[in-house]
Protein backbone atom coordinates (compact mmCIF):
# COMPACT_ATOMS: atom_id res chain seq x y z
CA UNK A 1 0.00 0.00 0.00
CA UNK A 2 1.59 3.62 -1.03
CA UNK A 3 1.91 6.14 1.84
CA UNK A 4 -0.67 8.12 0.15
CA UNK A 5 -3.12 5.19 0.41
CA UNK A 6 -1.72 4.69 4.18
CA UNK A 7 -2.50 8.38 5.17
CA UNK A 8 -5.84 8.12 3.90
CA UNK A 9 -6.62 4.62 5.56
CA UNK A 10 -5.15 5.74 9.35
CA UNK A 11 -7.30 9.24 8.76
CA UNK A 12 -10.45 7.36 7.90
CA UNK A 13 -9.86 5.30 10.81
CA UNK A 14 -9.67 7.97 12.87
CA UNK A 15 -12.48 9.24 12.17
CA UNK A 16 -14.57 6.03 12.33
CA UNK A 17 -13.23 6.21 15.94
CA UNK A 18 -14.12 10.18 16.54
CA UNK A 19 -18.14 8.68 16.17
CA UNK A 20 -16.90 6.07 18.90
CA UNK A 21 -16.43 8.16 21.52
CA UNK A 22 -18.28 11.55 20.29
CA UNK A 23 -21.41 12.13 19.55
CA UNK A 24 -22.68 14.69 16.98
CA UNK A 25 -26.07 16.25 17.58
CA UNK A 26 -28.37 19.12 15.77
CA UNK A 27 -29.02 20.58 19.41
CA UNK A 28 -33.57 20.88 19.43
CA UNK A 29 -34.02 20.42 23.07
CA UNK A 30 -33.52 22.75 25.65
CA UNK A 31 -31.23 20.61 27.64
CA UNK A 32 -28.82 19.99 24.27
CA UNK A 33 -29.53 24.21 23.68
CA UNK A 34 -28.02 24.62 27.03
CA UNK A 35 -25.38 22.03 27.59
CA UNK A 36 -24.01 24.62 23.95
CA UNK A 37 -24.56 27.78 25.56
CA UNK A 38 -22.67 26.26 28.78
CA UNK A 39 -19.48 25.46 26.40
CA UNK A 40 -19.91 29.06 25.01
CA UNK A 41 -19.90 30.32 28.52
CA UNK A 42 -17.10 28.43 29.99
CA UNK A 43 -14.76 29.49 26.43
CA UNK A 44 -16.23 32.90 25.55
CA UNK A 45 -16.91 34.23 29.31
CA UNK A 46 -14.30 32.54 31.27
CA UNK A 47 -11.65 31.29 29.67
CA UNK A 48 -10.98 34.00 27.21
CA UNK A 49 -13.14 36.83 28.46
CA UNK A 50 -14.46 37.84 25.20
CA UNK A 51 -17.57 38.68 27.06
CA UNK A 52 -18.32 39.49 30.73
CA UNK A 53 -18.70 36.61 32.53
CA UNK A 54 -21.75 38.73 35.09
CA UNK A 55 -23.88 39.20 32.08
CA UNK A 56 -24.64 35.49 32.09
CA UNK A 57 -25.53 34.50 36.22
CA UNK A 58 -26.96 31.26 34.87
CA UNK A 59 -24.00 30.55 34.00
CA UNK A 60 -25.04 30.38 29.98
CA UNK A 61 -23.88 32.57 27.03
CA UNK A 62 -26.30 33.95 24.69
CA UNK A 63 -27.33 36.33 22.99
CA UNK A 64 -30.41 37.90 20.97
CA UNK A 65 -29.55 35.55 17.81
CA UNK A 66 -30.19 32.06 19.43
CA UNK A 67 -33.40 32.15 18.90
CA UNK A 68 -33.22 32.07 15.47
CA UNK A 69 -30.03 29.97 15.16
CA UNK A 70 -29.65 26.36 15.14
CA UNK A 71 -27.24 25.18 17.04
CA UNK A 72 -25.10 21.91 16.74
CA UNK A 73 -23.63 20.27 19.76
CA UNK A 74 -20.69 17.34 20.45
CA UNK A 75 -20.93 15.51 23.40
CA UNK A 76 -18.37 12.96 24.96
CA UNK A 77 -19.94 9.71 25.26
CA UNK A 78 -18.50 8.26 28.04
CA UNK A 79 -18.25 11.03 30.39
CA UNK A 80 -21.60 12.67 29.08
CA UNK A 81 -19.33 15.88 29.35
CA UNK A 82 -20.44 18.48 26.47
CA UNK A 83 -17.26 19.05 24.07
CA UNK A 84 -18.31 21.44 21.47
CA UNK A 85 -20.61 23.27 19.93
CA UNK A 86 -21.15 25.99 17.09
CA UNK A 87 -24.69 27.82 15.48
CA UNK A 88 -25.52 28.64 12.33
CA UNK A 89 -27.96 31.58 12.11
CA UNK A 90 -29.61 32.20 9.37
CA UNK A 91 -30.86 35.81 7.94
CA UNK A 92 -34.10 37.30 8.33
CA UNK A 93 -35.57 40.01 6.17
CA UNK A 94 -32.76 42.95 5.12
CA UNK A 95 -29.75 43.77 6.53
CA UNK A 96 -31.05 47.40 7.63
CA UNK A 97 -34.25 45.44 9.58
CA UNK A 98 -31.99 42.23 11.21
CA UNK A 99 -28.48 42.12 10.64
CA UNK A 100 -26.32 39.49 11.20
CA UNK A 101 -23.82 39.46 14.24
CA UNK A 102 -21.08 40.16 11.13
CA UNK A 103 -23.09 43.01 9.89
CA UNK A 104 -24.14 44.01 13.49
CA UNK A 105 -20.40 43.73 15.07
CA UNK A 106 -18.04 44.48 12.13
CA UNK A 107 -19.60 46.52 9.45
CA UNK A 108 -17.06 49.04 8.95
CA UNK A 109 -14.43 46.06 8.39
CA UNK A 110 -16.93 44.67 5.36
CA UNK A 111 -16.07 45.40 1.37
CA UNK A 112 -19.34 46.35 1.05
CA UNK A 113 -19.33 46.73 -2.48
CA UNK A 114 -17.84 43.13 -3.02
CA UNK A 115 -21.00 41.99 -0.94
CA UNK A 116 -23.25 43.17 -3.19
CA UNK A 117 -21.77 42.16 -6.09
CA UNK A 118 -22.51 38.56 -5.18
CA UNK A 119 -26.10 39.39 -5.84
CA UNK A 120 -26.94 36.73 -2.65
CA UNK A 121 -30.73 36.45 -2.28
CA UNK A 122 -31.40 37.06 1.32
CA UNK A 123 -33.03 33.81 2.20
CA UNK A 124 -29.74 31.94 1.14
CA UNK A 125 -27.37 33.85 3.51
CA UNK A 126 -26.37 32.56 6.79
CA UNK A 127 -23.70 33.32 9.34
CA UNK A 128 -21.34 30.64 11.02
CA UNK A 129 -20.66 31.41 14.75
CA UNK A 130 -19.70 30.54 18.43
CA UNK A 131 -17.40 27.67 17.06
CA UNK A 132 -15.98 26.76 20.26
CA UNK A 133 -14.14 23.65 22.57
CA UNK A 134 -14.20 23.29 25.98
CA UNK A 135 -11.10 23.55 27.39
CA UNK A 136 -11.17 20.04 29.03
CA UNK A 137 -10.84 19.08 25.50
CA UNK A 138 -8.28 21.22 24.33
CA UNK A 139 -5.49 20.91 27.23
CA UNK A 140 -2.70 18.23 27.02
CA UNK A 141 -1.94 15.92 29.77
CA UNK A 142 0.57 17.58 32.96
CA UNK A 143 -1.24 20.85 31.82
CA UNK A 144 -3.51 22.04 35.16
CA UNK A 145 -6.67 20.95 35.77
CA UNK A 146 -9.51 21.67 33.69
CA UNK A 147 -13.21 23.29 35.65
CA UNK A 148 -14.00 19.69 34.90
CA UNK A 149 -11.08 17.84 36.52
CA UNK A 150 -8.28 16.60 35.03
CA UNK A 151 -9.90 14.79 31.71
CA UNK A 152 -6.73 12.09 32.16
CA UNK A 153 -8.40 11.02 35.65
CA UNK A 154 -11.10 9.31 33.29
CA UNK A 155 -8.68 7.00 32.28
CA UNK A 156 -8.66 8.03 28.43
CA UNK A 157 -6.64 5.56 25.79
CA UNK A 158 -4.18 7.32 23.38
CA UNK A 159 -7.00 6.48 20.44
CA UNK A 160 -9.82 8.27 22.26
CA UNK A 161 -7.16 11.23 23.05
CA UNK A 162 -6.01 11.80 19.39
CA UNK A 163 -9.52 12.42 18.66
CA UNK A 164 -10.14 14.99 20.58
CA UNK A 165 -8.32 17.77 17.60
CA UNK A 166 -11.59 16.34 15.23
CA UNK A 167 -14.03 17.89 17.48
CA UNK A 168 -13.97 21.43 16.26
CA UNK A 169 -13.72 19.93 12.46
CA UNK A 170 -17.01 17.78 13.25
CA UNK A 171 -18.33 21.08 14.38
CA UNK A 172 -17.56 23.03 11.39
CA UNK A 173 -18.65 20.18 9.48
CA UNK A 174 -22.26 19.71 11.42
CA UNK A 175 -22.61 23.16 10.77
CA UNK A 176 -22.56 22.79 6.82
CA UNK A 177 -24.97 19.91 6.88
CA UNK A 178 -26.89 22.74 8.47
CA UNK A 179 -26.56 24.96 5.45
CA UNK A 180 -26.88 22.41 2.94
CA UNK A 181 -29.93 20.77 5.03
CA UNK A 182 -31.81 24.52 5.27
CA UNK A 183 -31.05 25.96 1.73
CA UNK A 184 -28.81 28.28 3.82
CA UNK A 185 -25.75 28.11 1.44
CA UNK A 186 -24.40 31.40 1.39
CA UNK A 187 -22.35 31.13 4.09
CA UNK A 188 -20.72 33.62 6.27
CA UNK A 189 -18.01 34.09 9.23
CA UNK A 190 -15.50 35.95 11.63
CA UNK A 191 -12.76 34.04 11.75
CA UNK A 192 -9.14 34.44 12.78
CA UNK A 193 -6.64 34.33 10.26
CA UNK A 194 -5.18 31.04 10.76
CA UNK A 195 -8.20 28.92 10.06
CA UNK A 196 -9.01 29.98 6.72
CA UNK A 197 -5.79 28.82 5.65
CA UNK A 198 -5.98 25.35 8.01
CA UNK A 199 -9.67 24.99 6.06
CA UNK A 200 -7.71 25.47 2.68
CA UNK A 201 -5.25 22.56 3.58
CA UNK A 202 -8.62 20.35 3.25
CA UNK A 203 -10.26 21.52 0.28
CA UNK A 204 -12.37 24.11 1.73
CA UNK A 205 -12.16 27.69 0.57
CA UNK A 206 -13.42 30.74 2.16
CA UNK A 207 -12.97 34.30 0.63
CA UNK A 208 -11.98 37.09 2.95
CA UNK A 209 -14.92 39.86 2.31
CA UNK A 210 -13.53 42.60 4.60
CA UNK A 211 -10.11 43.97 6.76
CA UNK A 212 -8.77 42.61 9.99
CA UNK A 213 -10.66 44.18 12.82
CA UNK A 214 -10.15 43.51 16.52
CA UNK A 215 -13.48 41.66 17.44
CA UNK A 216 -12.79 39.34 20.13
CA UNK A 217 -8.95 39.15 19.01
CA UNK A 218 -7.88 39.89 15.12
CA UNK A 219 -10.30 38.76 12.93
CA UNK A 220 -11.68 38.87 9.85
CA UNK A 221 -14.77 38.33 7.83
CA UNK A 222 -14.92 35.42 4.94
CA UNK A 223 -17.09 34.14 2.44
CA UNK A 224 -18.01 30.54 1.11
CA UNK A 225 -20.57 28.55 -0.36
CA UNK A 226 -21.53 25.11 0.69
CA UNK A 227 -21.81 23.35 -2.72
CA UNK A 228 -18.29 24.49 -3.20
CA UNK A 229 -16.94 23.01 0.33
CA UNK A 230 -18.40 19.68 -0.40
CA UNK A 231 -17.39 19.59 -3.89
CA UNK A 232 -13.49 20.23 -2.91
CA UNK A 233 -13.11 18.59 0.39
CA UNK A 234 -10.33 16.18 0.28
CA UNK A 235 -11.57 13.05 0.29
CA UNK A 236 -10.76 12.13 4.18
CA UNK A 237 -12.66 15.12 5.30
CA UNK A 238 -15.61 14.72 2.44
CA UNK A 239 -15.64 11.26 4.43
CA UNK A 240 -16.05 12.50 7.85
CA UNK A 241 -18.55 15.14 6.76
CA UNK A 242 -21.13 12.41 5.15
CA UNK A 243 -21.35 10.66 8.13
CA UNK A 244 -22.01 13.57 10.29
CA UNK A 245 -24.25 14.65 7.34
CA UNK A 246 -26.38 11.45 8.16
CA UNK A 247 -26.58 12.25 11.77
CA UNK A 248 -27.54 15.94 11.42
CA UNK A 249 -29.98 15.02 8.43
CA UNK A 250 -31.88 12.46 10.24
CA UNK A 251 -32.73 14.84 13.06
CA UNK A 252 -33.08 17.74 10.67
CA UNK A 253 -35.88 16.12 8.33
CA UNK A 254 -37.59 14.32 11.41
CA UNK A 255 -38.16 17.45 13.38
CA UNK A 256 -37.56 20.52 10.96
CA UNK A 257 -38.65 19.40 7.43
CA UNK A 258 -41.80 20.89 7.04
Amino acid sequence: MSEGNNRQAGQNLLTESFHDYFSVALALSPEQKQDAFRIRYRVYCEEFRYEPADRFPDGLETDEYDDQALNCLITHRRSGMPAGCVRVVPARGSTDEWPLPFEKHIADSLDQAYIRNLHLPRDTICEVSRLAVDGAFRRRAGEEATRFGEVDAMDLSHPEKRTFGLIAVAAFLAATAVTDLSGRTNVFAVMEPFLPRLLKRSGILFHKVGDDVEYHGLRAPYFGQTRTTIAEMIPELKNFYLSIYDVIADTYNRELSS
